[in-house]
């Protein structure tokens, strides 16, 4: 990201997490860091009620139509869930009246259990619990949450009719939505009355596969394969519940024609980009298979690196003539896991883009630090086994974030490029002693290749960058989405993360 006005004052230098001298960001471009790596789980620096608190923080330092802009951003092109709804609630407290925040909640909500869910977070951003939990509801938000009502359809509504704080018949006593037509009045009622008809998921009938009584557990498993056959072959898996059954299916070991159907479907083009998942969901996947004792998982692996290069056709490519550097931050502080379930940590999710950029770049070359610098080459076409290489070999370059070293080299050895990418949480230091800092050692080599761009692809947030993202063409990308790329690619057109919120029309 990159701002061509002047700094506000407040935009001054400070000191980041490890005591580094380190660069504030404006509000606006603090915001999209904060919002595009919201995990809301415990990071490595910041615990997850902090994170909250300095987003809600945020939201009241910026204009409530960008706030309202960037939660459509994170939803819609971002794939998130979590944080457009925690940004619709905060951008009510200070907006009303033009009917913006209604038009805002009914297009974030984009599942029906995100109806309960931007309840829920309304009630407890309040503070309030029991009967009075929802009282006061802004007018905007119910006006959403009204017209959000009328998007969905029974087995919508019963497949996350869950038993909460608050549910669906809560919701709709509280909004009073108006129906379209009789049918939707007719399924309101059903709501009211706790009548929906049970949904007939994939996860429901392996559910009643397993209550049945079996004579031996041979015949109990060759159930569980013809149910899981049938499911496949019906195609009433969706490309998540195939994603995250993996395993599963592999263990019911089901026929070969099965087997080759569910690869032929996680490598398909469209599939792929309808799914829309995010990249380290591939990687998960991978890694669940490498454990299993199965010949068949090869086949399984080669559909998950095919579709990852499917995700990877959609970046625009780098060809010979542009020269570039791609770094990853493997120090402790990247080795924080995403959210409290999750095996998938920060250094991961680096690592994964790293990969799919570098798998669309023809002269590149790959690297991680840490208390040092190394290159690592690799293959373009096995975008997860090279994640996976670099993940083995991770110890060997320690575990500081000395991301200077990654410039000092080129400059040591008079090699210019065109552009340096890090991968980073962006607490970079010195931990070395010797006074170089990153900011120094980017300007000692722009005399050296005037023309090079350095970019910062933030994956946690912090809000404190080691460089002034403002100067020096040093560019700041955020996030965990492959949706960066587009962020890239418009940097190299001349506009950034900012300009492609503030496109949109709410």
């Amino acid at each position: 990201m990159k701002f061509n006005f002047k700094p506000k004052a407040d935009a001054g230098q400070q000191l980041n997490y490890e005591g580094e001298k380190a660069f504030a960001l404006t509000p606006a471009l603090e915001l999209y860091t904060a919002v595009a790596t919201a995990g809301l789980s415990d990071q490595f620096y910041e615990k997850a009620d902090q994170r909250l608190d300095g987003i809600r923080g945020l939201v009241a330092k910026n204009d409530a139509a960008f706030v309202a802009r960037l939660a459509v951003y994170a939803r819609e092109k971002m794939n998130l869930r979590s944080i457009p709804l925690v940004l619709t609630v905060e951008t009510a407290r200070s907006h009303n009246g033009d009917g913006m925040v209604g038009r805002l909640a009914a297009r974030v909500i984009q599942r029906a259990d995100e109806i309960t869910e931007l309840l829920a977070y309304y009630s407890s951003s309040n503070g309030r619990v029991g009967a009075k939990q929802l009282n006061r509801l802004s007018k905007q938000l119910q006006y959403g949450l009204s017209e959000a009502f009328n998007k969905f359809d029974e087995y919508q509504f019963a497949k996350y009719n869950r038993s909460a704080a608050i549910r669906l018949k809560d919701a709709l006593f509280l909004v009073h939505p108006r129906a379209k037509d009789d049918a939707q009045q007719a399924l309101f009622n059903k709501i009211a009355k706790d009548e929906l008809q049970t949904p007939y998921t994939w996860e429901v009938e392996l559910s009643a596969v397993g209550q049945r009584a079996y004579d031996t557990d041979k015949e109990k498993k060759a159930a569980f394969t013809r149910k899981w056959e049938e499911l496949i072959f019906s195609k009433r898996l969706g490309y998540m519940a195939v994603l995250r059954n993996l395993r599963n299916i592999l263990e019911a070991e089901v026929s070969d024609e099965a087997l080759d159907k569910v690869c032929s479907y996680l490598a398909d083009d469209m599939a792929v980009a309808r799914s829309r998942q995010l990249p380290f969901r591939f990687l998960s996947a991978w890694r669940e298979l490498k454990t299993l004792q199965d010949g068949r998982v090869g086949l399984v692996l080669d559909a998950l690196e095919k579709a990852v290069m499917c995700s990877a056709s959609n970046i625009a490519g780098y060809d010979r003539s542009t020269k570039m550097v791609i770094a990853a931050d493997v120090s402790g502080s990247m080795q924080s896991p995403i959210s409290p379930n999750s095996k998938v940590l920060n250094y991961d999710i680096g690592l994964m883009l790293a990969m799919l950029l570098q798998s669309r770049c023809e002269n590149v070359i790959t690297g991680m630090f840490g208390d040092t610098w190394k290159t690592i080459q690799v293959p373009k076409g096995n975008i997860l086994a090279n994640v996976q290489e670099f993940y083995r070999r991770e110890g060997e370059v320690g575990y500081s974030t000395n991301g200077y070293l990654v410039i000092k080299d080129l400059l040591q050895r008079g090699v210019v490029v065109d552009k340096i990418m890090l991968f980073t949480d962006c607490q970079l230091w010195n931990s070395n002693g010797t006074g170089d800092t990153i900011q120094q050692t980017w300007r000692a080599y722009r005399r050296v290749a005037p023309r090079a761009r350095l970019y910062l692809f933030d994956l946690a947030g912090h809000g404190k960058m080691p460089l002034d993202v403002m100067k020096d063409d040093v560019f700041l990308v955020a996030g965990w989405s492959d949706k960066i790329f587009d962020v890239l690619q418009s940097l190299d057109q001349g506009q950034d993360a900012l300009d492609k919120i503030n496109e949109i029309d709410i």
